[in-house]
């Protein structure tokens, strides 16, 4: 599998492992953000706190990428920590890898838009496939009726096997295990 490939399955994968391990679940979640009016002192005590919290979740890294794609943090405002990084730290890291991100966030999207055109699809093929043809005034026989339903199930199940196939491919799944 190549690193683009790898990139396009990222996501998804990253997202799970936040989901599934990360310790910030059973934490307080105003101890990653700064509040409105809150002292510096306070923050940077707080800041430090989230991110010695941080370094011991399992999840870490993956939040960390996730809070790069999302865009998370600021040069400019220290408000909230991520990943282990504070938002300026996030800033930084993000304009130092920023090809690196940009590549993945593109990824991201190109996906994402396959993802919901496959979806899409799908429901489609549902739909027409639990749809009972009806005789119209143009079709006298129900027979004509069904063969057209059978040619629009069959369109959409190319189309599905189309994509598939392609996001298969470009993933390094070019056959099935």
């Amino acid at each position: 599998m190549t690193s683009t490939q790898a990139r396009r399955m990222r996501r998804p994968v990253l997202q799970a492992a936040v989901d599934a391990g990360a310790g910030c679940t059973k934490a307080d979640p105003d101890l990653f953000f700064r509040a409105d009016g809150q002292p510096p002192a306070t923050w940077q005590a707080q800041r430090a706190e989230a991110v010695r919290f941080c370094h011991g979740c399992p999840a870490r890294a993956a939040c960390e990428e996730l809070a790069l794609r999302d865009g998370d943090g600021n040069s400019r405002v220290d408000d909230l920590v991520r990943g282990g990084r504070s938002g300026s730290e996030l800033a930084a890291l993000r304009e130092r890898q920023a090809q690196r991100v940009g590549a993945a966030i593109a990824a991201d999207e190109a996906s994402d838009t396959e993802w919901k055109k496959l979806t899409s699809l799908t429901v489609d093929l549902n739909r027409e496939a639990g749809r009972t043809p009806t005789r119209s005034s143009g079709m006298p026989r129900q027979s004509e009726l069904q063969a057209l339903q059978n040619q629009r199930i069959r369109n959409l199940v190319a189309q599905i096997s189309q994509i598939r196939s392609a996001r298969r491919a470009r993933t390094g799944w070019e056959v099935a295990a």
